[in-house]
């Protein structure tokens, strides 16, 4: 008997030991997931503050950032695009086959006030886009290239991101498009290539567009501007209709009214520009039909914004200078504040503003 009630003794101290070292790693669990706290002085009262942990700074472009640029493909099984709005520009340019492409402009605003979850479509880049980029000193994203892009993306040192040798995490395909009219990426993992290329994130160089505070009415010219129309080829017209209420114009792509891809608004504009300049076919062995620009030097061109349109020059005296836009006195023209599409059109486009046929000289 006693040797019975000797072992059941040692059965009872073993349970309690199991049970006391259960709760001990109960305890430190629940100590662990506890904030640390600190007491800290405050109008001599003693108040408790969590302690937090070091965090690791989000990959971000801060106050005199670089722009970023970004080609977006405007093919019709590419719409609707995301980020057409919230770009500060937006260049549009004939490619081959009469299409045209898009490149947006994300300036250092845009980039703090938005974390876009899908820029794009994005396809391949073409070289005279990248005069463009460079004017606003931007790092240059793309899906492919071009030979003569390629070419000259090394020949001139431009910074540029190129989704096709990223990993399919930067860039990817989503399933509601068909390809190639559907690659797409983020402004966080731009910003993550970016860093890890190590190229300059901030820069001194003054906006293109001389933008002012105070509204441009452009009251004193008599070119009404409520319906601008503007043809890239037989199939491919880009048009923009003047919204009084808003003070902003609506822009159409071959008779269809834009939206954007993420939110389903209607896209809008502020400002229009547009310098027209001679396409010709480019002799770059692929017999693909691409194009080139006669962009540099002084080109014919519009300012158009609330409602009114004035003839401009568009003057760029190299491919890495800013176009400098001027009135027909040669005063440099003030942009309203808020986004520009700027239109690079064929120099043979019949524009109509308003529906009076403008000829091209």
């Amino acid at each position: 008997m006693k040797e019975s009630k000797g072992v059941k003794f040692l059965i009872a101290i073993v349970i309690i030991l199991i049970i006391i070292c259960i709760a001990l790693i109960i305890l430190r669990i629940v100590n662990q997931n506890k904030p640390t706290t600190t007491t800290i002085s405050q109008d001599n009262n003693e108040i408790e503050q969590p302690i937090e942990e070091p965090k690791k700074q989000p990959v971000t472009f801060t106050g005199n950032e670089r722009a970023i640029a970004v080609m977006i493909d405007n093919h019709k099984s590419a719409m609707p695009q995301a980020g057409l709005n919230v770009a500060s520009i937006v260049y549009e340019m004939i490619v081959e086959g009469g299409e045209t492409r898009l490149m947006e402009v994300f300036k250092s605003t845009d980039l703090n006030k938005i974390d876009l979850e899908k820029i794009g479509p994005i396809r391949s880049a073409r070289h005279y886009f990248l005069d463009y980029a460079l004017e606003n000193d931007a790092i240059y994203v793309h899906f492919g290239w071009s030979p003569q892009a390629q070419s000259d993306i090394s020949k001139l040192k431009v910074n540029n991101i190129n989704g096709l040798v990223e990993s399919s995490k930067s860039f990817w395909r989503v399933k509601d498009k068909s390809a190639p009219h559907n690659a797409v990426t983020s402004t966080e993992k731009l910003k993550e290539i970016a860093n890890r290329k190590e190229y300059r994130l901030t820069t001194t160089q003054k906006p293109v567009l001389n933008y002012t505070a105070e509204e441009v009415k452009l009251e004193e010219s008599e070119l009404e501007a409520q319906t601008v129309t503007i043809p890239y080829s037989d199939y491919n017209t880009v048009k923009y209709e003047y919204d009084a209420e808003t003070q902003r114009y609506i822009r159409y792509s071959r008779n269809i009214k834009q939206l954007d891809w993420l939110t389903n608004e209607v896209v809008t504009t502020k400002n229009i520009i547009i310098t027209k300049c001679k396409n010709t076919t480019l002799n770059d062995g692929e017999n693909k039909g691409r194009q080139t620009l006669d962009n540099i030097g002084v080109k014919e061109g519009y300012y158009i914004t609330n409602g009114k349109a004035i003839q401009i020059t568009c003057e760029k005296a190299s491919r890495d200078s800013q176009t400098i836009y001027k009135d027909l006195q040669g005063n440099e023209i003030e942009v309203n504040d808020g986004n520009t599409f700027i239109q690079i059109c064929p120099i043979d486009s019949k524009i109509t503003i308003e529906g009076s046929q403008i000829e091209a000289e």
